[in-house]
């Protein structure tokens, strides 16, 4: 299994979210000891941890929250304080396996040590040590110190798992109120100056309030601190229906937030009070749209490529239509066309040859986008080329095949008369309605690139010679808008050093995330090709922003599709039309090329785009 730490540098983590109101849900009376059900109701525990599971988180919490002496006291179980939580890190770790994290979940006291209270700071100290020792014993892989409010006693529930072990990682969380102060009035810079003397490896918020006031907190958080910071929110403020405390806050509306954490600052995102399966779900669905799970690297040292014995080897200007336009530095036109989802292509054909007509150069053909299932995008392409005679550029994703599979389909694709390919490591399927299929991934999409340039050399990704060479044309995907642009271009120097030949960006709405991206690239020369996507609606707007890597959409943009929404869909689907077009007229004179999307299969907006004139009427 992973080191916790090496997965933090990689990926944003996603925590599971609230265990007492999720049991409260499942029927358990408020007035019950909820950390005493790991004895007696073990099951119901594991179930608890197996829906956050499969919902999606990467880590879940022990349920021991309030398993020390003085939470236990008043229900008469303060002399199991060891074994529940020694069973409790054992249920969940259980649960986990080796592929999910476990976090020993603790929380205050709920006494007042000095100078306002009987208990002293090394008393507190010894009184975590009870409940931590056993969760370090029941095999825990971290310790999260959750809801304090007073950095004093945070301080000591510190020292208390260093003096236990000075290498597990340790998670310091406080909850603030709305003002962004901890709820004892401390601010927010006293507990960072604090605890950052600590050896603690991450710090952040969770419980009280809901997704907005920690937003707003983390804003000021981020500019104290280098240490990671992690976030997890209530469910908004609990409202009592019917007898029961019932958390209103949607699962959507959480997910938005999700997004807005991480662009902010945040790599660790879950749940509080109140979040349940559901909502980490949707805070999955926001993670892995923002940034998809790392997948095998291929390091530079091996991305050395040999050229098989007596092969020809394809120049650039050789190897297809596109490659020799590219090459001649002249302005290139893409539209993507998504594969049916049904059998028929003949409508995505059509909209081919209108275009092929109009005078576009090549038709994108997306792999399976959103993790959909479709048409095989190299069918479509064969038939599009055959019927009608324009270049296609298939995408060709890493999700569905291992390399052995990969080879055999890039192999048949050159013998299908396919020239252009575009590598992209895939959207994994949880974006998708089949969110429990099998991702392979074997490589992504720099492992790709490789094993396209050594098919072009006439080898196989083990280098043994596979014949006649093939004579791809390598493209490979680009962020601008990536949370972290400086791994975004370090992953496209890797792509480029193994064989990438042009680059295309995802859709581009914000031309200042994409000039300041044209600032970082200025030292690769190879072409680069602008993703122009038109929105047909506020809703596709909302979209964009919150679940398609890097598309963010600016305020003034989203307020111009509001008040088109207002008017009518037609007229917010001609203001998305006018504003691809300011996009695609502020960039012509400085990028390559742009790929243009007909959403929802509209080509009409490629013609308004590209032409003032109206040359075509659907």
């Amino acid at each position: 299994m992973r080191d916790f730490r090496e997965k933090l540098k990689e990926e944003i983590i996603v925590f599971d979210g609230g265990t007492g109101t999720y049991l409260y849900e499942k029927g358990v009376y408020i007035n019950k000891c909820f950390e005493e059900l790991n004895l007696s109701n073990p099951e119901l525990v594991k179930s608890v941890h197996r829906d956050y599971i499969l919902a999606g988180a990467d880590v879940v919490e022990t349920n021991t929250f309030g398993a020390n002496r003085f939470k236990l006291m008043p229900h008469g179980f303060d002399e199991k304080i060891y074994d529940i939580n020694f069973v409790g890190a054992k249920l969940a770790r259980e649960v986990a396996g080796e592929n999910h994290f476990v976090a020993g979940s603790v929380g205050p006291l709920s006494v007042q040590i000095e100078p306002l209270g009987r208990i002293g700071y090394d008393e507190a100290k010894d009184y975590f040590k009870e409940q931590i020792q056993p969760l370090i014993d029941g095999g825990v892989d971290l310790i999260i110190l959750e809801t304090f409010s007073l950095v004093a006693e945070l301080i000591q529930a510190i020292r208390a798992v260093r003096e236990i072990n000075n290498d597990i990682p340790v998670i310091a969380q406080v909850t603030i109120n709305e003002d962004g102060n901890l709820l004892s009035g401390e601010p927010i810079e006293k507990f960072v100056s604090e605890v950052s003397k600590q050896k603690v490896d991450i710090i952040g918020f969770n419980c009280s309030v809901g997704p907005k006031p920690m937003l707003d907190a983390l804003e000021r958080l981020k500019e104290l601190t280098n240490l990671p910071i992690s976030i997890q929110p209530n469910a908004g403020y609990p409202v009592n229906v019917g007898g029961r405390n019932l958390y209103l806050t949607s699962p959507e509306y959480i997910s938005e937030y999700a997004k807005r954490f991480i662009q902010s600052g945040a790599q660790i995102v879950g749940g509080c009070c109140g979040t349940n399966p559901s909502h980490i779900k949707a805070i999955r669905r926001a993670v892995s749209a923002l940034q998809p799970a790392k997948r095998l690297d291929i390091k530079v040292e091996e991305l050395k490529v040999e050229k098989a014995e007596n092969v020809k080897v394809y120049q650039f200007h050789e190897k297809s239509r596109l490659a020799n336009k590219l090459l001649r530095e002249e302005f290139v036109s893409l539209v993507e066309i998504v594969s049916p989802r049904s059998v028929s292509p003949h409508k995505e054909i059509d909209k081919a040859r209108k275009l092929y007509h109009f005078g576009i150069d090549a038709i994108n053909i997306p792999d399976g986008p959103r993790a959909m299932a479709r048409m095989s995008a190299l069918a479509l392409a064969v038939l599009i080329q055959r019927e009608v005679g324009i270049e296609t550029v298939l995408h060709f994703a890493c999700r569905d095949r291992n390399v052995i599979g990969m080879q055999s389909d890039l192999l048949g694709a050159w013998a299908l008369g396919i020239r252009n390919i575009l590598a992209i490591t895939g959207d994994p399927p949880k974006l998708g309605n089949y969110p429990d299929a099998t991702a392979v991934f074997d490589v992504d999409s720099i492992g790709l690139t490789n094993l396209l340039n050594r098919l072009n050399h006439g080898l196989d990704l083990a280098g043994n010679p596979i014949g006649e060479a093939t004579g791809f044309t390598i493209g490979v995907g680009v962020n601008p808008g990536a949370i972290n642009l400086d791994e975004e271009l370090r992953r496209l120097d890797w792509k480029i050093q193994a064989g990438a030949e042009y680059m295309i960006t995802q859709p581009v709405f914000d031309a200042r995330i994409l000039e300041n991206f044209m600032k970082r690239i200025e030292q690769y020369k190879i072409p680069l090709i602008v993703g122009i996507w038109p929105l047909v609606s506020y809703r596709n707007a909302e979209f964009m922003n919150n679940e398609v890597p890097g598309a963010s959409v600016p305020k003034d943009i989203m307020e111009r599709m509001r008040r088109a929404q207002e008017i009518s869909k037609e007229a917010a689907f001609e203001e998305g039309v006018r504003i691809a077009k300011e996009t695609y007229d502020y960039f012509r004179t400085e990028v390559n090329g742009v790929q243009i999307a007909a959403p929802l299969g509209r080509i009409e907006a490629v013609f308004k785009i590209l032409s003032e004139e109206d040359l075509y009427t659907m």
